[in-house]
Formats: structure tokens, sequence, C-alpha cells
């Protein structure tokens, strides 16, 4: 399993110097991070890649509200293999039919990415977990709709702050899932609570172990109040350390 860096958490340092950015990333002992709205970045963003040796195993874009194509063609650029929509409206999780039509669009949006050879994910809030279809959450309603070629990446922590046990909906979940987000924090919904991984309330380890095939496990904080490079160091320290 990879350990990689979702670039969001580096925004505000992306978008003053990409390049020196990922070769600040690299230098922290990274080697793969994973790229959202990467479509007006990805020539620069593909150089610096290959500049640094990182690899990009999975990438964040708007899958099912953008030009499916231009995405699908940024990610084979940039050598992503699965492109992850992240977000979908809480008005579309209140009811099954609407789960269901969510869950059409990204298997058709997975036969497309199939043409490139990528596949298709998608990644949860709290609020999938929160709306309850028959005691159901609406991301497990999702996955009983979606054909087996989807994948999910599951956010732990918002999973946790939406009322699961993440390692519990791990074990549900399965095969399905492909890729997590490890954050840390004390499991509120105010962004810039969250901190370093290992120095919150999360059980990483619990949540690590619950899916062992694992393509990547990808560090990131939504806000941090904080010097953002430092909790991005201090994160991998802390799985590496734990890898041992």
């Amino acid at each position: 399993m990879t350990y990689s860096l979702q670039l969001y958490t580096l925004r505000t340092a992306i978008g003053e110097d990409l390049p020196g950015t990922i070769k600040r990333v690299a230098g922290l002992g990274y080697t793969a991070v994973e790229p959202y709205n990467f479509v007006a970045t990805a020539d620069e963003l593909a150089e610096a890649l290959e500049a640094n040796d990182l690899t990009a195993p999975s990438g964040h874009a708007p899958l099912l509200r953008a030009d499916q194509d231009e995405i699908f063609e940024a990610a084979r650029k940039l050598g992503i293999g699965t492109v992850i929509d992240p977000h979908v409206e809480r008005s579309h999780w209140t009811s099954e039919e609407d789960i269901k039509a969510t869950a059409e669009a990204l298997n058709a949006a997975a036969k497309k990415g199939a043409e490139y050879g990528i596949t298709v994910g998608y990644h949860n809030h709290e609020f999938e977990l929160e709306e309850r279809i028959d005691g159901v959450s609406g991301l497990e309603v999702l996955a009983g709709y979606l054909d087996p070629e989807v994948v999910l990446e599951v956010d732990t922590y918002w999973a946790a702050v939406g009322g699961e046990d993440p390692a519990e909906l791990l074990r549900r979940l399965g095969s399905r899932v492909r890729f997590v987000h490890i954050k840390d924090g004390p499991l509120t919904k105010d962004d810039k609570e969250q901190v370093a991984v290992g120095s919150g309330r999360m059980r990483v380890w619990d949540v690590l172990d619950a899916v062992p095939g694992l393509e990547a496990a990808v560090v990131e904080l939504d806000d941090f109040d904080g010097d953002i490079f430092t909790a991005v160091a201090d994160s991998l320290a802390y799985l590496n350390e734990g890898k041992k």
C-alpha cells in the first residue's frame, strides 16, 4: 500500500508555486499524490510529477458535472489510474431514487473511463453517512447500485463525523474500497480543527487494518490552523513509524 497526499491540502501553496510545492512534497518523503481539479494544470503538473519521481494513482475531478473526455485525457497525461468524483450535493442523498440516479451516472462515467483505461470512483463526506434509507446509510445504498467496476474512496474522518465506526463501515463495504482518506482531529465538522495524522481522535490503525487490499491511503487536511507543511510531514512520519 502507498501513502499518498491529497494536493487540495496544499492548494494555497500550489496556487502560488506549483512546481516548487510538488518538489517540497517529494522532499518530505511522499512518493505519490492525489491531484484535484487537475484539467487546468495537467501539463505543468505532469512535468512537476515526473521531475520529482512522484506518481498519482488517483485524482479528484467533478465527473458528474464537467466534460468527462477532457478529464480522462488529463488523467491519462498524469498517469492517474482512478478518477474519483469528490462530491454530490447532500440534496441528492435523501431518497433511494436520487441515490440510484447518482449510481447510474457513475456507472456511465465508468464505461467512458474504461475507454481510456481509467477506473472511476466516488469519495464521501459526512452527509452520505448521516442520510439513511430504511436504516441504511446513503453511501451503502449507493454501493448496492454501483457496477462492480466502480470503486469507493472512503473519507474515514468524515465517515466518523457522520456517525459511523469507520473500520466497521470499511469491513461492510469490503473490496469495493480501493482508497481511503486518512485525516485526524476532534471528529467535528470544523475543518480548521483538523490536525496532523496521529494527533487527534481517529483510530487510524484500526481503519488501515480494516482494508488490507488498499491501493493507497491518502493523507488530507481540509484546512489547518498552523503550518500546513509541518502537519503534512508529521502525518507521513506517523504513518511510516507505525508501519515498522
